[in-house]
């Protein structure tokens, strides 16, 4: 019987990647702007505990397939300045370990997933054939690696709907599609310059036939996207009765209230933080060099942390309040 030890449970850890844990959070979008983030049906769990149920078994399979892209990256990773040190690259974390982590997480996601509907079970497979393919192939391919990234948040935020049946915008869908573009981009534009000044090869062929012309094109092209289809999504949705409850309760102000305020597009306030968040995350990327890890700069930027914590507050506020 294989056994591990403390070291090597510690180093599986670190190459299961829990920080990455940030991006399964996509699954609780439908239940947060859908209204039901409280809701409890007369029978069965709520939709909180639901959506939680399916976050821990993204978790589990996230870290299945970064454990799989660690293994298959072995050798190129020993070449990269930063991801030499990895357990697996490094030789610290048997092989045979993370082969076995792999198989335990992917048995364990199956099970659970048997308590979800059907098309959960789909997506939890489409997400993992993805993620293989991405490892094998697409992220060495120029575009088709990046459109792969934004097909993984997708897959993320259609799984929490469909685990309690809720209903998403259109444009809330391309805000999703257009962030992670974004953020895609910015981390193959780091990724490059990382790359050039440490005059290096490049790891991958696709960073090869990115030009910074055409990277920096790119990130023009989905930062403006992310801001506009959001801006759009907040626009036409329609949280709750705001100014219904406002005219009930203080009849008076509205009334007074210029006709350009008597908006129940309340969510529009949410707007500035989101163009705040990218125009900060574009200066990290730009001056800083510090795109290559999206996760790592939201927890290590104070700025953005806290731009990111103002904008949930207020949109739980606005739906919710």
């Amino acid at each position: 019987m294989m056994s591990i030890t403390d070291s090597q449970l510690f180093l599986l850890i670190k190459t299961a990647r829990p920080k990455q844990w940030l991006k399964n959070l996509a699954l609780y979008a439908s239940l947060v702007f859908s209204g039901f983030f409280f809701y409890k049906p007369g029978i069965g769990p709520s939709y909180f505990y639901l959506v939680t149920y399916a976050f821990i078994i993204f978790c589990l399979l996230t870290s299945s397939t970064y454990i799989l892209n660690d293994l298959i990256d072995v050798e190129a990773d020993r070449k990269h300045p930063f991801k030499k040190n990895r357990p697996l690259a490094s030789g610290k974390l048997p092989i045979p370990i993370a082969i076995f982590a792999i198989a335990f997480c992917l048995a364990l996601v199956f099970w659970l997933s048997l308590a979800l509907p059907f098309i959960f079970k789909i997506l939890i497979f489409a997400y993992l054939v993805l993620q293989i393919f991405y490892s094998l192939y697409f992220k060495q391919i120029a575009i088709l690696d990046i459109i792969s990234i934004a097909a993984g948040f997708l897959i993320r935020v259609y799984a929490g709907a469909v685990v309690v049946n809720l209903h998403m915008s259109v444009w809330f869908l391309l805000t999703v599609i257009s962030m992670s573009l974004f953020m895609a981009v910015g981390k193959r534009q780091s990724e490059r310059t990382l790359m050039t000044e440490h005059k290096l090869s490049f790891a991958r062929k696709s960073l090869d036939t990115y030009s910074v012309r055409l990277l920096d094109q790119y990130t023009s092209i989905f930062a403006t996207s992310t801001w506009i289809t959001y801006a759009l999504f907040a626009f036409q949705n329609s949280p709750g009765d705001g100014l219904n409850l406002l005219f009930e309760h203080f009849p008076n102000l509205v009334v007074n209230l210029p006709r350009t305020l008597q908006s129940q597009k309340l969510l529009m306030l949410t707007l500035p933080f989101v163009i705040f968040g990218i125009m900060r995350y574009l200066q990290l990327v730009y001056e800083e060099n510090r795109g290559e890890a999206p996760v790592d700069v939201l927890l290590k930027d104070k700025t953005l942390l806290i731009t990111v914590f103002l904008w949930f507050i207020g949109v739980m506020f606005v739906i919710y309040a």
